[in-house]
């Protein structure tokens, strides 16, 4: 995987419209002035400090082992082939892209940069029809179909793919998967047009909620090991319904119908934006005995004003959340009173433009926010929205990719690469001791460590740093 790795990104390197820019890192880096002076005040030196002092703490840890029959004057190569930490993105774009080489190009990054993938549900285009739905693919789902269509946005399943063929893909190729979402109250954007929305049908729309976790959870069971069981349930003002129609106590009922149908060991997620009134809700919802297991935590920048406000250091509260450094670390020390892991679970930073600034302040604020995010403890999966510009839904901004429409990689690739692929993955040639005692410190996950025996003849074994 790591040969296929770096032969890849080698290719996007050489095959790149620009080249790779020099990211800034601090004031004194950005000599072309592309954040505030007041960004760079918030992003200091004493917090960069405490981010590396906090990486190297949670996420790395101290390997030993003992090999035999070393060849005299051996060398040992410590290779980390995986990572325990899941960087994740959606999955929406699976051969939509209209060209094969297009789709080849998005495949690749689901075991390159990308070690977990978020899978479309969504009711209204899974069963757009009541009872046919669409866990297997159809010639609608077919790249054929799709690189023959102009405008593939005006179809109805447009970044919503059947599952089957992208949980083979996962499986293939040892791709973490989660479900989004089971039940989401969203009547416009989530439910079938065949629901109905009348206020005297709401009975009827709970019977529907239960038999869709019912057929989901039986036709899945412990596949898809990871679900959002409900999405985006929090009432922004208690007691004022954020739906309208919607059944009583929806999210509760909704986590008690899954516990009865998935196997104990699927995690279920609840999921929602930052909201002062969420870790209240969950609370509320966990001394019930609902299941919840990871807290999703949604930050998404829409706007490309409130990106460039933010560039510039100003203080933002865009859809109900502060990009703040300091804030970030405050709401994610409330969120850990829940004592649950959490899952960064739609993070959308665009490029607030085309040209080469724009494209710098979105990868600066990817970079930062991802080097916070990886220190805190609690925090063990990151998922980016939209992988591909263009390719997000109606009112998300249109150049929030890691790479153009045609699959040009843009600097915001190359920061996380940076971070991914490089910094954050452990690669040593040691000595060891006189008994063959190899120690070493790395990044949590799987390693293959290589020597020369005492034969000439080059041994390799698995070794799981945790």
């Amino acid at each position: 995987m790591r040969g296929t790795l770096f032969i890849w990104i080698t290719l996007l390197f050489c095959t790149s419209s620009q080249a790779q820019p020099v990211l800034p890192k601090s004031v004194q880096d950005d000599k072309e002035k592309i954040m505030g002076e007041a960004y760079w005040e918030k992003w200091n030196p004493e917090l960069q400090k405490q981010i590396d002092r906090d990486i190297e703490k949670y996420r790395k840890a101290d390997g030993k082992l003992t090999l035999k029959e070393l060849s005299q004057d051996a060398e040992v190569k410590i290779e980390q082939i995986s990572h325990d930490f899941q960087f994740g993105a959606h999955i929406f774009n699976f051969d939509q892209l209209g060209a094969d080489e297009l789709n080849g190009k998005y495949k690749e990054l689901y075991g390159t940069l990308f070690n977990s993938a978020t899978i479309a549900f969504y009711w209204k285009t899974f069963e757009p029809e009541p009872g046919k739905p669409r866990y297997k693919a159809a010639e609608i789902d077919s790249p054929s179909y799709w690189n023959n269509l102009k405008e593939p946005w005006k179809e109805f399943h447009w970044r919503r793919p059947s599952p089957e063929k992208i949980i083979e893909f996962c499986e293939q190729k040892g791709i973490h998967m989660h479900g989004h979402p089971l039940i989401w109250g969203n009547t416009g954007w989530n439910h079938p047009a065949w629901i109905s929305k009348s206020p005297d049908k709401v009975d009827e729309m709970e019977r529907l909620f239960r038999k869709r976790i019912g057929e989901i959870t039986a036709y899945y069971g412990d596949r898809i090991p990871s679900w959002d069981i409900v999405n985006e349930s929090v009432d922004p003002v208690p007691g004022t319904p954020r739906y309208g129609v919607i059944p009583d106590d929806y999210t509760y009922k909704s986590f008690k119908w899954a516990e009865e149908g998935f196997p104990a060991s699927v995690l279920f997620n609840i999921n929602d934006s930052w909201r002062n009134v969420y870790p209240p809700f969950i609370q509320d919802l966990k001394e019930r005995g609902a299941k919840i297991d990871v807290v999703g935590l949604q930050m998404h920048l829409f706007s490309d004003k409130v990106c460039l406000d933010l560039a510039a250091g100003k203080k933002i509260n865009h859809n109900n959340t502060s990009w703040d450094p300091l804030d970030v670390i405050q709401y994610l020390k409330e969120l850990d009173v829940l004592e649950r892991p959490i899952h960064l679970s739609e993070i959308t930073i665009p490029a607030p433009g085309e040209d080469y600034k724009a494209n710098q302040i979105q990868a600066i604020i990817a970079y930062n926010m991802y080097r916070l995010w990886f220190s805190w403890p609690t925090i063990f999966k990151i998922t980016w929205w939209n992988v591909v510009d263009d390719c997000g839904a109606a009112g998300e901004p249109v150049k929030s990719g890691l790479f153009t429409r045609q699959m040009e990689p843009k600097p915001s690739f190359f920061a996380l690469n940076e971070l991914i692929n490089k910094e954050w993955k452990t690669n040593l040639t040691v000595k060891p001791g006189k008994r063959g005692e190899i120690k070493f410190r790395g990044f949590k996950g799987n390693y293959r460590i290589t020597w020369t025996d005492r034969q000439g003849n080059i041994q390799t074994k698995e070794y799981y740093l945790k």
